[in-house]
This record gives structure tokens, sequence and C-alpha cells, in this order.
């Protein structure tokens, strides 16, 4: 069991880790409109919704986590202060312009379809939602026993369940895009093609209709 620092740490302290949340960052802010507002989901220790709001974006933060939401406050505390970024219990209570959910944050909810009718509520038409996911056709990942054995469940069902603890889910880009009609429009997968083999997460960009 991590604490909210501990995990912070970690998260600053990995090369690859920082390349996928610059890449992440980068393509958020580009499709944000100047001061729109932002739904931070799964925001981890606030180490993005401290950038958002730094460029101006006003800021809310969902983190279930009882540990990182505590460090989430000590690391946004100016944020916090100054009312940038602002916690909330539910992403219902908040509307804004665009989700962002990074780290397979959606990677944990089984139930694809009720979570984009929820954020359906959350997200203003013309909005966006921008997850970065687990990409099941990641071949670094055959090596593993788990891939194999699920490997005719992605082929068939486009889907599949990695047995522990978390139960964390892959999902191919269809079963999401399905999930997600017909609040949301599937709009970008990043990287495309033969490029998503060597990639671990896939950036999924969906247009609130």
């Amino acid at each position: 069991m991590h604490t909210g620092e501990q995990y912070h740490q970690f998260m600053l302290a990995s090369p690859r880790v920082q390349l996928v949340r610059d890449r992440f960052q980068e393509l958020a802010l580009s499709l944000l409109p100047p001061g729109a507002s932002v739904l931070d989901f799964g925001a981890g220790t606030g180490i993005d919704a401290k950038v958002y709001a730094a460029k101006g974006h006003p800021t809310y933060v969902y983190e279930p986590s009882e540990a990182n939401s505590g460090y989430l406050e000590l690391h946004c505390r100016e944020e916090i202060e100054r009312q940038a970024i602002a916690a909330v219990r539910s992403p219902l209570d908040c509307r804004v312009h665009a989700v962002t959910a990074n780290f397979a944050v959606l990677n944990h909810i089984p139930d694809q379809a009720a979570l984009f009718e929820q954020l359906s509520r959350v997200v203003r038409p013309g909005g966006f939602v921008l997850a970065s996911m687990l990409n099941p056709y990641y071949l670094a990942d055959a090596r593993y026993a788990w891939w194999r054995a699920n490997l005719l469940h992605l082929l068939r069902r486009g889907h599949y369940a990695v047995d522990s603890e978390s139960r964390i889910h892959r999902f191919a880009p269809r079963v999401v895009a399905r999930a997600a009609m017909p609040h949301f429009q599937l709009e970008r997968v990043l990287p495309s093609g033969l490029g998503m083999a060597n990639q671990l997460y896939l950036f999924l960009l969906l247009r609130r209709r």
C-alpha cells in the first residue's frame, strides 16, 4: 500500500512515465480553448491538474484514493487557495469543456457504457474526453502468460480482464467507441496503425455530440 507521496515521487522519477505525461499534457492543452474548464478524472496527486491550472484552465479534480487526494492537497495547495483547482466528490459535481484521464484510469472501470453515460452529463456539447488507456495490442506484453491466455478474448470480444487484485481491463478502441455512443464519437486514436504495437498507452480522443 503506497502513500500519496511515494506514488507522487515514483511518477516523477520515471523518464518513461514522464515522456507519456508530457505527450498527454501537450495534446490536452492543444485541444482546450483558452480558459476552458477541465475535469482531471482520477487526478492522482495533481501533477497534470497543476499544469492545466498554470495554463489558465479552471480545473476540477476527482481522485477516489484518500492517499493520493491527501497529497494532491499539498502539491496543489497554492492553486486550491486561489480557486484555480477545486476538488469534487463526484464527477457529476461539475460541468466542464473536457475530461482528461491519464495513465489507465479508465481501465479500472469495467462498465464503459455506464461511465460514458455519466460523463455525458459532465462534458458540454462540443467538448471532449481525452484518455490514455493500456494498449491491448502492445507486443512487449506477449512475453507474459496472461497476455497469451487472453489473446483469443481480445480477438473475439475486443476486451479482457487480467486476473489481479485490481482486475485491470484491456479494451480495444472499437469497444470504447461503441460504449461511448451515442453521447461521444471516437475522433482519434494515437498512435494508430502499426505504430500501435510499440506503445504501452493509447491516447483516445472522444468528442461530445
